[in-house]
């Protein structure tokens, strides 16, 4: 297999050769790329369907969109930010934050801006992925996919969505354009965005209706903003920095015990989340709606220090009926109550579960992705798969996270992926692991999940797949044995060929 230079074809064609195509610019796609860049490799390029880069950061722009991980945790650690504002930085930050990254580590060039990705297609032929866009094709014997798992919005199967003749919009396509003041506002959905969306369009509405299907568990929100000197300090000693960022990173770590439902940890996080709900709900009847009944940590446990008391302000309701239709004027409940409404605010989270972009990729005999995956994403390493050749996927199956920064898995992935993509450029190689061994690691995650809050915590979540059952998103463990076991990457764990002959193989 012989590696051609990245360069554009004078065959008339349009096709652009690389040695690496990267999907998408989130956190993922960019950390890749800075550190391809940083060790000497410029030969890769970016496609990105929007016209800038920063992810779910750059998408999410409801009012009160913020982080739920500490700032100086959730940054890449060879990227520290000694100027974040606050504890738990704002979007705009965060996407500013990234932008930067880009600008400043000569990032831009490599990218090519709305080119949604309809088509990625192994050819054993010549060992190389052909990626189609609208903006041209691309060829390169590596591909990554760092499309994420919290790009593609989720919408509800609700009987009548489609015919509702008011503003009707989704938390991450949110449009700034509608007028909230005075109207008649229902949010659906009761997650990480809607607990920030609702205290703040609380303050403009003339009344805002919150369905809700199930009370989460949320936590008092620990945040300030950083002082002059605060952010001296971290800038001029940057040791200082380090040791906050392990002091973060170990709290996070100490939390998943919670997860593993030992006694001691998880009634301590309990009694931390009722507390905080009864010192802010005084109405008892209130108090019993948002009283979760499924153990806590088994959905996410959100951060909030303005939701309840937005909840209990006299502009708001909260259904716990459930959702029957919706028609052209509001949303019928199951109790047949009907709730006027001018604006809908879908904030029901993303398709994680079976990511979208599995849907496009094609492997050895044009398998599909999405088709080796219907009962859920299985990859070894957590990061490659059997049949899809020289394909990386990042923040894909089991790399989510109950507790912790994503960041920590992103920068992980990055150096055994680049560790892959070293060893196959460097020797030509086309690898793709043993389906036993992939078999084999993807069970050893499912028995550490076995008696996690997240399989036997009552609770119906993202976080299983919804035809299989199986804790196919989160990582069951430790975060610092998921940088084991997935952070250094070992030639010996796949099956290789070094010649067009031997990979293409049936």
């Amino acid at each position: 297999m012989t590696i051609t230079p990245h360069s554009s074809s004078d065959d008339g064609v349009g096709i652009e050769r690389a040695k690496v195509i990267i999907i998408g610019t989130g956190f993922s796609g960019l950390g890749l790329a800075v550190q391809l860049r940083r060790s000497g490799e410029t030969d890769f390029v970016m496609l990105e369907r929007a016209g800038d880069v920063g992810g779910t950061w750059r998408d999410n722009t409801y009012p009160g969109a913020a982080c739920d991980i500490q700032s100086h945790l959730y940054s890449y650690s060879f990227r520290p930010n000694a100027h974040w504002s606050r504890v738990y930085a704002t979007q705009p930050e965060i996407r500013r934050y990234l932008q930067d990254t880009a600008r400043e580590e000569g990032i831009y060039p490599h990218i090519h801006f709305n080119s949604t990705v309809t088509d990625a297609v192994w050819d054993d032929a010549d060992a190389m992925w052909t990626v189609t866009t609208p903006t041209g094709i691309f060829t390169a014997p590596v591909l990554v996919s760092a499309a994420g798992h919290l790009s593609d919005p989720a919408y509800p199967d609700i009987d009548g969505i489609g015919g509702f003749a008011g503003e009707i919009f989704h938390s991450a396509r949110w449009n700034h354009d509608a007028d909230l003041t005075g109207k008649r506002i229902g949010v659906i959905g009761t997650g990480a965005s809607a607990i920030q969306i609702v205290p703040e369009i609380q303050k403009v509405a003339g009344h805002l209706t919150v369905f809700q299907r199930s009370a989460p568990y949320i936590v008092p929100r620990r945040d300030h903003v950083y002082s002059a000197a605060e952010k001296g300090m971290v800038s001029r000693l940057p040791k200082v920095a380090q040791r906050l960022r392990d002091h973060l990173f170990w709290e996070n770590e100490s939390r998943l015990p919670q997860r593993r439902r030992v006694p001691t940890f998880i009634d301590q996080i309990r009694q931390t989340a009722l507390g905080h709900m009864h010192a802010q709900v005084c109405d008892p009847d209130l108090r019993e709606k948002l009283t979760p009944h499924f153990e806590v940590g088994c959905k996410r446990i959100l951060i909030s220090n303005d939701y309840y008391p937005a909840i209990s302000q006299d502009n708001v309701t909260l259904a716990t009926a459930g959702i029957a239709s919706i028609d052209t004027t509001g949303v019928v409940l199951a109790n047949g109550e009907h709730v006027d409404l001018d604006v809908l605010v879908v904030a029901t989270g993303f398709e994680a579960a079976d990511l979208p972009i599995a849907k496009v990729i094609r492997g050895r005999n044009a398998e599909v992705l999405s088709e080796q995956w219907q009962e859920g994403g299985k990859a070894f390493a957590c990061a490659t798969v059997n049949g899809f050749p020289n394909l990386f996927v990042m923040l894909g199956p089991n790399t989510g996270l109950g507790a912790g920064s994503i960041i920590y898995m992103v920068e992980t992935q990055i150096d055994y992926i680049r560790g892959g993509i070293e060893a196959i450029l460097r020797d030509d190689l086309v690898i793709e692991p043993d389906p036993a061994t992939q078999e084999a690691y993807v069970q050893s995650i499912y028995e550490r999940s076995e008696g996690s809050v997240w399989v036997a915590g009552g609770c119906s979540s993202w976080y299983l797949h919804p035809r299989s059952g199986r804790l196919t998103t989160l990582w069951p463990d430790f975060m610092s044995q998921f940088r084991r076991e997935n952070g250094t990457f070992d030639l010996a764990s796949y099956q290789v060929s070094d010649s067009v002959v031997d990979a293409a193989r049936p």
